[in-house]
């Protein structure tokens, strides 16, 4: 039987092609876009993480047509493109909102009061982890590590710093979101893009804010700071550098370190001990099995 609903003019048909579809203007802008993208790679396939991220600057999310769209770009299917943009998490399945709202809860974070924060915002938006508000403003995530531990707990908006937060200041900046203010980080830029202006630039588009603030704070560079006080620094390509011990040479330490120490039990050296290519023990074990 054939199926009727997959022929040209039908309309459910019709829907599902718009669906995986761009209208023709934004069609042609977005051709013009990946034809930049495609010129810095040699191999075409390289460039599907960008274009995920260009796809994405367009409607808030990789949708259908955005998943349709780089797998005609890039001549693969769709289910390989589908399985890359379901791999990474920056890459959003359904819509997202203006503002990704992520709160560290991994290890650190946690400690310094990360579930404590994201319970909180959790309780004022009426989301959980990777959810969205209903007027689509602010989409609320867990995440496991900002790279940011020095300034833990740390909460990011569109992957923006926000440093040393408690709930009560997480919430203060979720309400300044809702009420339509702008925000600073504390470290960064000047002020937070929305989600598709950074999907554009994670495509590859600077958007001319690279060098706004400050990026390493002070307890970032307390070791660097150390290093110089104290002369430290790496060795160079010319210095000579002792090389590592070689396996099976005797350990060398200082005095009373752990390389000094003797075994407390002394290896088995018994005449009836096994010996390397003696499996008679084995064998003798292998015959008493069954034995009563």
């Amino acid at each position: 039987m054939v199926n009727t609903d997959s022929r040209p003019g039908n309309p459910t048909h019709d829907a599902r092609a718009a669906r995986h579809s761009y209208p023709e203007e934004v069609a042609r802008r977005l051709h013009a876009d990946a034809e930049v993208i495609l010129a810095k790679y040699p191999q075409a396939r390289s460039a599907l993480l960008p274009l995920l991220h260009l796809v994405q600057s367009e409607d808030g999310y990789v949708s259908p047509a955005g998943i349709a769209f780089c797998a005609d770009v890039l001549d693969l299917s769709r289910a390989s493109v589908s399985a890359v943009a379901t791999f990474y998490s920056q890459y959003k399945r359904h819509p997202n909102g203006t503002y990704t709202v992520g709160v560290c809860t991994n290890t650190l974070c946690a400690v310094m009061g990360g579930d404590a924060i994201f319970d909180r915002l959790a309780d004022r938006l009426g989301v959980g982890h990777d959810e969205t508000t209903e007027d689509g403003t602010i989409t609320l995530e867990r995440l496991e590590c900002n790279a940011a531990c020095d300034y833990a707990p740390v909460m990011m908006i569109n992957w923006e710093f926000f440093d040393n937060q408690t709930p009560a200041s997480a919430v203060a900046t979720v309400e300044k979101l809702l009420a339509g203010e702008p925000v600073r980080p504390t470290r960064g830029a000047d002020s937070v893009a929305t989600f598709k202006e950074v999907s554009r630039v994670l495509a590859g588009f600077d958007d001319g804010r690279a060098d706004e603030g400050s990026s390493a704070g002070p307890a970032t560079l307390v070791g660097l700071e150390l290093a110089r006080k104290n002369d430290w620094r790496a060795p160079g390509a010319d210095d000579q550098v002792a090389p590592e011990p070689e396996a099976g040479t005797e350990p060398v330490g200082d005095t009373g370190s752990s390389a000094e120490r003797k075994p407390h039990a002394p290896a088995d050296t018994s005449p009836s001990g096994p010996t390397a290519g003696d499996d008679s023990d084995a064998k003798g074990s292998a015959g008493k099995e069954g034995t009563v």
